[in-house]
């Protein structure tokens, strides 16, 4: 499992963000009202950056920045004591200096930190505690679409087809293709609110084409 512990499991930036896409889109469809969302991606978090934030609506939280010269990983699990941030940023790169000790993280805590630059493979600074939490929110970034089905099937259980999550619609989003209304309806019985999806898909960056003849929300991609 991909943890502080064998941090060369984590894929690549480049890989990382097409994940972080993909299973924000598939939270989006499935849970159309943001607060019960799991992930959630913002291209738009500030000016060439992108963010992806994880929440369980228990405390637990996780933030990861894309810039286009690196990424870094925050981690909260309330479950394990905080440890000191200076420690846990031993060695990291400046560039990540106003989003590791500004806010939002701040008032989040952090109990594990991992970033990465184009020049450099993952890194972690000095840890105090290995019991950090970072494999029970890592785990989802082996880029395997099943991986997200197991964990979705329980957690938002009830609110997708009968069927069940399909793979190969799961598949297809993981690879980045043209989300449709025959896909979405793969996955959902009904969409309530397909502008709010359109929305989401637009703030995700994420290309998608809801009508016969035209092609909306074609995705930038840019570094990300």
């Amino acid at each position: 499992m991909i943890s502080t512990q064998n941090i060369n499991l984590l894929p690549d930036s480049n890989a990382l963000v097409k994940i972080s896409k993909a299973i924000s889109v598939l939270d989006a469809i499935i849970s159309q009202e943001w607060e019960f969302r799991y992930y959630s991606f913002n291209s738009k978090w500030s000016k060439n950056e992108a963010c992806l934030e994880m929440r369980n609506g228990e405390g637990n939280q996780m933030l990861i920045l894309f810039r286009e010269d690196g990424c870094v990983i925050n981690g909260f699990a309330n479950e394990y004591e905080p440890q000191d941030l200076n420690h846990l940023t031993k060695n990291m790169p400046t560039i990540f200096n106003e989003f590791m000790f500004g806010e939002p993280i701040q008032a989040i805590g952090t109990t594990f930190c991992v970033w990465t630059t184009t020049l450099k493979n993952w890194q972690v600074g000095q840890l105090e505690n290995h019991e950090d939490g970072s494999e029970e929110m890592l785990f989802i970034f082996d880029g395997n679409p099943q991986t997200y089905i197991d964990w979705a099937t329980e957690y938002f259980e009830g609110s997708y087809t009968e069927s069940g999550i399909p793979l190969a619609t799961v598949s297809k989003i993981y690879n980045g293709e043209t989300l449709t209304k025959e896909m979405v309806l793969s996955i959902v019985d009904e969409l309530e609110d397909w502008e709010q999806l359109e929305k989401d898909l637009m703030e995700i960056d994420y290309p998608y084409n809801f009508q016969d003849n035209s092609t909306k929300g074609k995705s930038k991609w840019k570094f990300w």
